[in-house]
């Protein structure tokens, strides 16, 4: 930031007494004559903007339904839902947020590939990184769904090179990978003890210099299938950040940003909440919070991700001193700016008393014009997946809400624990009896309104690939009814009790979820039934999942425990063959009615 004529002038004659006074007096001039007279061409401090988002999951278009919308609280208490989202828009975001701003570092948190919609993830995510590449993304944090695929595919994602299995997908092109580097500062091989990617990356401009620490949750091992996370160990967030944080200082790297990919639950879902009031960081709750809490002060602010929520507040630091933590929701509907003055002389980062740095929440809205070379990408990746993402599977009658309901039980989620059970239940396919799916494997909804040209209440196989992105394979297990009334009350008991877990159940499965009770009291024994009759803790039950849940995923140790294990389609064929086979065009799918669970507030 450049001094004006008058601030020169000012300089020249603080030089010219500071000088005079050494002279005379036989000292030398400090504080601020010396700070004058080093600082007097430039300014002693310079702002520093930092652009971050989280949570892409590969969303180049327009997400569908109310994964396209972000919550807006209104001046009159109500609140809208606003259209947002799409890398073109994003992308227009973000190059205008930088003009005017000579100093600028664009980082995201994790999650920028894995889940991904059809056309980017057909081919494993690579359209996304040219995107994020042509955005000039300076760095990202791993995060979970960096590990969908295992470690050799985020590396190749980080070195390039075409896919060891299908090969190059455009004749003549090479994938280049990110020209951005993938932070994992907390991920380690479990053999060698060595890092499977850089733990963090310094930011240089014109003598400024910011220490970019990126790591993901400790907890990713329970929120990915075993072989994605094969061979690796995941450290603990703050031991992580505090050690490379000494490291950075040691370097004399003062100014430190941490791109974390874990979050916290703000107490409302607009993006423009204020979650501090009544207080600094009264209005967020979560991992991320005790997290903040014990970071040390050497980290300037924390950006974050994981739980998908907009958030900007302010968490003190073990010093007491005020911090920024934010998140950008995800899906590219939100971007955060946040301003970090840079002291020329402490190589820190300035924060007073006050909330600093200032950090705000901006919608990437449709409204504004499409950025042409993202449009383009598009286009050219949209023609490549055209006769697979195209084809119709299936027909609704209105919008069947999964992502974006708010709902314990979506309507979404028994249609697919409804599509498992039909495919497992057969003797020869597993015997299912029960069907459970995680609500996190709910990718999207399914939206009545056309995606494209294929008319309105017609669901493509794309959509249906957004909706169920992984392809994990279905598998059956017997379990005894102690243990499937065990696996309901995990729900809201142990790890997530702090954040229930609300399992997508099959129909002829019901029970009784109290929540004016605690712990797995909110889930009662008696009220567990099947087909209207009891569920016996001494007898077996056969049970199908995806292979994540049924691994034990998002903490539930009791589908582990299951025998007899017989594995089927994928969650995808299944969910598939299940809309194919209960809609047409002349008698579509209509949405359930979502009263399995009875729920006591």
């Amino acid at each position: 930031m450049h001094a004006t004529p008058p601030r020169k002038r000012l300089a020249r004659r603080l030089t010219a007494t500071a000088a005079a006074l050494a002279a005379t007096a036989g000292v030398l001039a400090t504080a601020a004559p010396a700070d004058a007279l080093s600082y007097g061409r430039t300014g002693r401090t310079v702002d520093v903007q930092l652009l971050s988002f989280n949570d892409l999951h590969g969303n180049l278009e327009p997400p569908q339904g109310s994964s396209g919308t972000v919550t807006e609280a209104q001046p009159d208490g109500t609140t809208k839902a606003v259209p947002a989202g799409g890398i073109e828009y994003l992308a227009n975001s973000l190059r205008s947020a930088r003009k005017g701003h000579e100093y600028s570092i664009t980082a995201a948190a994790g999650d920028m590939v894995g889940a991904s919609p059809l056309m980017t993830g057909l081919f494993h995510d690579e359209p996304t990184i040219e995107a994020l590449n042509k955005i000039k993304l300076d760095a990202t944090s791993v995060g979970n769904h960096e590990f969908d695929e295992g470690r050799a595919e985020l590396l190749r994602m980080q070195k390039g090179g075409c896919h060891p299995k299908e090969g190059c997908f455009e004749k003549g092109r090479t994938f280049k990978g990110a020209d951005f580097p993938y932070l994992a500062a907390n991920v380690t091989d479990e053999k060698s003890g060595k890092q499977i990617l850089k733990p963090y990356t310094v930011w240089k401009h014109k003598g400024v210099k910011i220490g970019i620490i990126g790591l993901t949750l400790e907890g990713t091992p329970d929120v990915v299938t075993a072989e994605g996370v094969k061979g690796l160990k995941f450290a603990d967030e703050v031991e992580t950040i505090n050690k490379y944080a000494k490291e950075l200082d040691r370097q004399g790297v003062k100014s430190i940003v941490t791109l974390i990919h874990e979050g916290g639950m703000p107490a409302s879902g607009a993006y423009n909440y204020d979650c501090d009031t009544p207080g600094a960081g009264a209005g967020i709750s979560g991992a991320i919070v005790d997290i903040a809490k014990k970071v040390t002060p050497k980290v300037d602010a924390l950006v974050t991700g994981h739980t998908h929520q907009a958030y900007a507040c302010t968490i003190p630091d073990p010093s007491g001193a005020p911090r920024t933590v934010t998140s950008a929701a995800s899906f590219g509907r939100v971007f955060t700016d946040t301003t970090l003055t840079y002291d020329r002389r402490t190589k820190d980062i300035v924060r007073t008393t006050v909330k600093s740095p200032s950090a705000k929440n901006h919608v990437v809205n449709r409204e504004q014009p499409k950025a042409a070379d993202m449009t383009k990408l598009i286009d050219r990746w949209k023609a490549l997946a055209a006769p697979v993402a195209n084809k119709p599977i299936g027909y609704i009658t209105a919008d069947i809400n999964g992502r974006g309901s708010e709902a314990y039980e979506k309507p979404l989620g028994d249609v697919i624990a409804d599509a498992q059970l039909e495919a497992l239940a057969p003797a020869d396919k597993g015997g299912a009896q029960i069907a459970f799916m995680n609500p996190g494997g709910i990718r999207s909804d399914l939206a009545f309104k056309a995606s494209g040209g294929e008319g309105d209440g017609v669901v493509t196989y794309g959509e249906a690939f957004t909706v169920q992105p992984f392809t994990n394979m279905m598998q059956t297990k017997t379990l005894t009814g102690a243990q499937v009334i065990a696996a309901l009350q995990q729900q809201v008991s142990g790890p997530n009790e702090a954040q229930p877990k609300i399992l997508q159940i099959s129909k002829g499965l019901t029970y009784t979820l109290d929540l004016t009770k605690k712990g797995a009291e909110r889930v009662p024994a008696a009220s567990v039934k099947l087909n209207g009759t009891a569920v016996d803790p001494a007898k077996t039950y056969r049970v199908a999942g995806n292979e994540f849940l049924m691994g034990g995923g998002d903490g539930f140790p009791a589908f582990k425990e299951g025998t007899d294990k017989r594995v089927g389609a994928s969650d995808l064929d299944v969910f598939n063959a299940y809309l194919t086979a209960h809609s047409s065009k002349g008698a579509p799918l209509a949405p359930p009615a979502a009263d399995r669970i009875t729920v006591v507030k």
